[in-house]
């Protein structure tokens, strides 16, 4: 979901995956109207006087529309493949409108907001730059900056520090102001903590060089949201890249093999219970 180098696609490849996107967009465009027309939506946000003022501003319909002619007319391509884009896409068709938490923002973005295009999806990114230049074309998006305080390459050290140190624990499972637990997001805004996220994707930040941060923070906090929700049902939580031995190692550590309910080609989904239905372990 990062800035990514498309030399190695081939044409043939980015029109088929386009192609496919503007019908994946087109169903969530014939859900959208649906829905409009229903008294009966099926809502997994129910505390609906939260949701911010742009929600409310923001066209639902022209958002997918805009969608639909943005990867009509673009070679730039998402990273994700249609067969992983999809098992996401299955979810959100009976989710939405919810709350939709995305850890990177990039060209997939727009496909994203608009599979969710009456719920609350916000976009956490790593690069202030990346953020500046992917909402000069798409401002209706809703991102905010993330300081990371690991590097990739702490990733086996940060497995011992989670043993170690005692607000790490699966028993405490906070993230806001968890100073001491080099894992936590503790500095993420209150919408972050406020609300609870009934899908959380995780494709980010970069994670392929040593001084990367890594998606060890992004994981284990994804982890803790999930163990802390208190509505019904499980928080969806899709890992991209999973064959890079970092991203394994930790979902198994946090989100665990037991939760994981599919994966096709680098992408796994779980579906994580909460924290009062499985005890005092991540696993």
């Amino acid at each position: 979901m990062q800035k990514q180098n498309h030399s190695h696609f081939k044409p043939e490849r980015s029109w088929c995956l386009a192609i496919s996107l503007v019908g994946l967009l087109g169903s969530a465009l014939f859900i959208s109207v649906f829905l409009k027309t229903s008294n009966n939506w099926i809502s997994c946000n129910n505390n609906k006087a939260q949701e911010e003022k742009f929600l409310v501003d923001l066209n639902p319909q022209q958002l997918l529309l805009d969608a639909i002619l943005h990867y009509a007319t673009s070679r730039v391509i998402p990273q994700q493949n249609i067969n992983e884009i999809r098992i996401s896409f299955d979810v959100l068709k009976n989710r939405t409108p919810c709350n939709f938490l995305v850890f990177g923002l990039g060209h997939d973005s727009q496909m994203w907001a608009s599979f969710n295009s009456r719920g609350n999806t916000l976009f956490l990114e790593e690069d202030p730059k990346w953020v500046e230049t992917i909402l000069k074309d798409a401002p209706f998006l809703h991102a905010e900056t993330v300081k990371y305080r690991t590097m990739l390459s702490e990733a086996d050290e940060l497995v011992e520090h989670y043993h170690k140190e005692a607000d790490c624990s699966a028993k405490k499972s906070f993230i806001r102001g968890n100073h001491g637990c080099k894992l936590a997001l503790d500095m993420l805004s209150d919408e972050v903590y406020n609300k609870e996220w009934d899908l959380i994707m995780i494709d980010a930040p970069r994670g392929y060089f040593a001084q990367a941060p890594g998606r060890m923070a992004a994981i284990y906090s994804a982890a803790v949201m999930a163990r802390n929700r208190k509505g019904k049902g499980v928080t969806h939580v899709f890992l991209h890249d999973v064959e890079r031995k970092v991203e394994k190692i930790y979902a198994e550590l946090f989100l665990c093999r037991k939760y994981l309910v599919k994966g096709v080609g680098r992408l796994w989904h779980f579906e994580i219970p909460s924290a009062s239905n499985v005890g005092d372990s991540f696993c």
